[in-house]
């Protein structure tokens, strides 16, 4: 009698790096790391930052604009990139890390810096980032700018029981 191998094993799909959940209306921009998975083209899949021009390098492909698109656009055009040397490539994007993100806090807070925004963060939260307003600080007035399509704009904000503390 014919021996049977058991039941067939699919081909296992891809590995997908774990990356992090984007915010909600996310695009990627400058700095932001991706991973750039083609199913069954090891050659093509590569970890890519995004440079300052808003590009990224992929091998064959060469230079695809990554900046001001969302995951799923990019993981389109470079789908519609590869077919020229592919036949029905699968992409996935996955953001590793978003660098792109970035807020400046300055002024009267214990740890003035530079600090990433990963996801939806209040105002509140980004001063405790900042280790807090310092006990002189005018928690009262304080001004955020937040830049737009390169514009500018300024809004007032209190601190909830501002002033100093303990006062």
């Amino acid at each position: 009698a014919p021996t049977t191998a058991g039941p067939a094993v699919p081909a296992p799909g891809p590995q997908i790096p774990v990356g992090v959940t984007p915010p909600p209306g996310y695009t990627i921009g400058p700095d932001d790391m991706l991973t750039i998975v083609f199913w069954r083209e090891k050659d093509l899949s590569v970890d890519a930052m995004v440079r300052p021009d808003g590009r990224i390098s992929l091998p064959l492909i060469n230079d695809v604009l990554a900046a001001g698109l969302t995951p799923e656009q990019l993981r389109v055009a470079l789908a519609a990139a590869a077919s020229k040397f592919v036949t029905d490539p699968t992409v996935t994007v996955v953001v590793k890390q978003i660098n792109s993100r970035k807020v400046f806090i300055t002024g009267q807070v214990a740890k003035p810096s530079l600090y990433p925004l990963t996801g939806p963060t209040t105002v509140l939260q980004l001063l405790a980032m900042a280790g807090g307003v310092l006990e002189y600080a005018d928690a009262e007035n304080i001004t955020i700018v937040r830049t737009e399509n390169g514009k500018p704009t300024s809004f007032a904000f209190n601190v909830p029981g501002g002033g100093n503390a303990g006062g």
